[in-house]
C-alpha cells in the first residue's frame, strides 16, 4: 500500500505544470535518447508553434517533433544543414524554406504556422516571414500526440537518430490551435504582449525529461 501511494504521489507530481519563465532547456550532448517529452490529445485545424533556440550545430537537427500513431512527421520543424535553410513537415509532407536569416551561437526565435483549410505553411525567423508554401490540406492533425524536443521521431515516441538530435538551448515554447497573426508573431519575437499558447504554454508546461536535459536559468536575464 505504501509503495502504491508513493507511486501515485510521484505520478501526480510529474503531471503538475511548471512555470518555466526565465528558464531554458539545455541539451548538452549528442544522443539518441535525451529529450523532453510532451503529450496531448488534440484535433487541430490549425497550428502555430513558437520557440527560441541557441545552437552551434552545422548539421541538420530537429527543433520540434510532433507525431501521431499513424504519422511520424505530423508536425515537424527541422533545421537543415545549410545555415539559411529550414524544413517543415505537416502530415508527413515537407516544405523547404530557403534564405532565412539564421546565425550560429545566437538566440533566435522561430514560429511555424499552418492551417488545414489552405494547407499553407510559413516560417518566421526573428519576426521575418518566409514564403508561404503548400504542405497538406483537408485533414486535421487529430489523435494522441507525442511531442519530442531534442529528438526527431521516426515512430510514435521513438525511432531517434543521434545525427538528428538537437544540441544547445531552447526556451519560450508555446503552441496554439490557430494561426497567429503577423502582429502577434512580432510581439512574440519582441518577448512581450503576446497571448500564451493554449495547447502548450511555457509558463504552465507539463513535460517529462528523459536523459541528460537540464533546466537552467536563461543566461540573458539578470537577477
Amino acid at each position: 500500500y505504501q509503495m502504491l501511494l508513493l507511486l501515485l504521489l510521484v505520478a501526480s507530481c510529474a503531471a503538475i505544470p511548471q512555470n518555466l519563465s526565465g528558464k531554458m532547456f539545455t541539451f548538452p550532448q549528442e544522443t539518441n535518447t535525451a529529450h523532453v517529452r510532451l503529450t496531448s490529445s488534440q484535433n487541430l485545424q490549425a497550428v502555430t508553434v513558437c520557440l527560441r533556440f541557441f545552437t552551434d550545430l552545422k548539421r541538420h537537427h530537429s527543433l520540434f517533433s510532433l507525431a501521431l500513431p499513424s504519422l511520424d512527421n505530423a508536425f515537424l520543424l527541422f533545421k537543415s544543414a545549410n545555415l539559411d535553410s529550414f524544413q517543415m513537415y505537416v502530415r508527413n509532407t515537407a516544405a523547404n524554406f530557403e534564405g532565412l536569416d539564421f546565425k550560429l551561437n545566437k538566440w533566435q526565435s522561430v514560429c511555424a504556422t499552418w492551417d488545414a483549410a489552405s494547407g499553407l505553411a510559413q516560417l518566421w525567423v526573428d519576426g521575418k516571414p518566409s514564403s508561404r508554401k503548400f504542405t497538406s490540406s483537408g485533414s486535421n492533425i487529430n489523435g494522441p500526440i507525442i511531442i519530442a524536443l531534442g529528438q526527431e521521431q521516426d515512430s510514435h515516441g521513438g525511432g531517434f537518430d543521434v545525427k538528428q538530435s538537437f544540441v544547445g538551448m531552447m526556451s519560450d515554447l508555446h503552441m496554439w490551435d490557430y494561426k497567429l497573426s503577423p502582429c502577434e508573431i512580432r510581439k512574440y519575437t519582441n518577448g512581450h504582449g503576446y497571448a500564451n499558447g493554449n495547447v502548450l504554454n511555457w509558463n504552465s508546461l507539463e513535460f517529462q525529461i528523459i536523459g541528460r536535459v537540464l533546466i537552467e536559468n536563461q543566461q540573458n536575464t539578470c537577477q
